[in-house]
């Protein structure tokens, strides 16, 4: 695997896990009543994920241009750190609505 391919693929790795984290700062934001900072990281989260996005979309491309290489377990790895971040961010979106709600009953 080239240079070029490996430093793709530890970005898909660390923007989505970026995005994960940012999501669950998101959920404890939520949960103790500072939706400004809930809404600030979950942007933070939609950031990274859109960047890594971006990495998987090039990679696609070339993939499709017939620049395509073996499947590695590193790849698979990335491809897991970035829809598991996708997955959290949606979820944590979901999770701070519902504390607003609460807080607007309360």
């Amino acid at each position: 695997m080239d240079e070029d391919k490996l430093q793709d693929i530890m970005s898909l790795i660390i923007y989505g896990g970026d995005g994960k984290s940012s999501s669950m700062e998101a959920i404890q934001a939520a949960k103790d009543g500072d939706f400004d900072l809930a809404n600030q990281k979950i942007k933070a989260a939609e950031d990274s994920l859109l960047e890594a996005h971006h990495k998987q979309s090039k990679m696609l491309a070339e993939e499709a241009q017939g620049n395509s290489e073996a499947v590695s377990l590193l790849m698979v790895h990335a491809q897991d750190h970035l829809m598991t971040g996708v997955a959290f961010k949606d979820l944590a979106k979901e999770i701070v609505e519902l504390y607003k709600k609460l807080d607007d009953k309360e």
